[in-house]
């Protein structure tokens, strides 16, 4: 495993990261965040061509993705690169919040690690950023590099505008009543989660935002900046665009958890999907919102066959060959076994 280190700043304490935007007379000027990454390749990757870029959702961070991300390496062959969003994981606290942003903080990830022919995959709020990239947000889409964005999968969410759930708020509120309460144990903040949400599995969700406990001096405390996030919900219901003012044609796959309620069709295909994305296809799996965690093999499958479809870079060695094992790059050290 070979473990890469760059000048990023390692994890901190709530509010001790920077907000990077800067004023130019009235005029607010978003700086990119540098965000932070793991990467799993092949053996011979040059860790640019046919690079697959995935984003987490709300809460979420690049850890949620690991085990997937491996495989998917594997099996697809290419490098696949999972990034922390502003405000989550370990990549720096930042406003604003919103989708052309985070948009710019991926576009600003590509151009600096030079990417070719990347396919952008997104969950929930991952896939708003993805479909935000491909219409330009955060910048002219005139001037939009062309042979950069090769395709587009997003995970059960829709190009458009909607409240964020009441739940969203209802975490957020009790996560920042457990900082201010000044409790130990994780086992003390999921006690009060409970209050807000039965199910086990979301709650372990939120938790792995925990920062890890100083022994000394116990605290619980979280990683991203809630009160920026709270400030920020009603930005992440958002989208930049309605339908018919942008669009791309190059090839995009939704994929839709069956008894999730975030996709609704048929009207949510008609209206949004298509004309934003006049080339795409819509698979369905047995599962929740949480598609890729639900059903990860069927989910590998749908995507590695996409990803394989009129792709010929990828077949370098003519002799037939099993896959290599992949290589972990990362570009920090790990802080913690949450």
């Amino acid at each position: 495993m070979l473990a890469l280190r760059n000048c990023y700043p390692k994890t901190f304490r709530l509010g001790s990261l920077p907000i990077r935007s800067v004023h130019n007379g009235n005029t607010r000027i978003v700086v990119p965040a540098r965000l932070h990454y793991e990467v799993d390749a092949p053996e011979g990757s040059d860790y640019k061509t046919g690079a697959v870029i995935i984003l987490h959702g709300l809460f979420g961070s690049r850890r949620n993705w690991n085990s997937l991300g491996k495989a998917m390496a594997e099996r697809s062959q290419r490098p696949i690169y999972r990034l922390d969003l502003r405000n989550h994981g370990t990549s720096p606290h930042a406003e604003p919040m919103n989708y052309s942003a985070m948009a710019e903080d991926v576009w600003d990830y590509i151009m600096r690690h030079e990417l070719k022919k990347v396919t952008v995959l997104g969950h929930s709020m991952g896939g708003k950023v993805a479909m935000a990239m491909a219409l330009g947000a955060g910048r002219d889409q005139k001037k939009m590099p062309k042979d950069v964005l090769d395709k587009l999968i997003v995970v059960d969410i829709t190009p458009r505008t909607a409240s964020a759930s009441p739940k969203f708020a209802s975490y957020i509120d009790t996560m920042l009543d457990i900082e201010r309460k000044l409790l130990k144990t994780r086992k003390e903040a999921d006690e009060m989660l409970q209050t807000v949400e039965k199910h086990a599995g979301i709650r372990n969700f939120l938790l792995t935002n925990l920062l890890p406990l100083d022994r000394n001096f116990p605290k619980v405390e979280f990683r991203p900046p809630l009160d920026v996030l709270k400030n920020s919900l009603e930005n992440l219901g958002r989208f930049p665009y309605s339908p018919g003012e942008r669009s791309w044609d190059g090839k995009a796959l939704f994929i839709k958890g069956e008894t999730s309620g975030y996709i609704k069709l048929p009207w949510c295909k008609t209206a949004y999907i298509d004309k934003f994305f006049p080339n795409n296809r819509l698979e369905t799996l047995d599962a929740g919102h949480w598609v890729h965690a639900e059903k990860p093999e069927e989910f590998m499958k749908i995507v590695c066959d996409f990803l394989k479809e009129g792709v010929e870079y990828t077949k370098k060695k003519a002799k037939k060959k099993a896959p290599s094992k992949a290589k972990k790059i990362q570009n920090e050290p790990p802080t913690d076994n949450a």
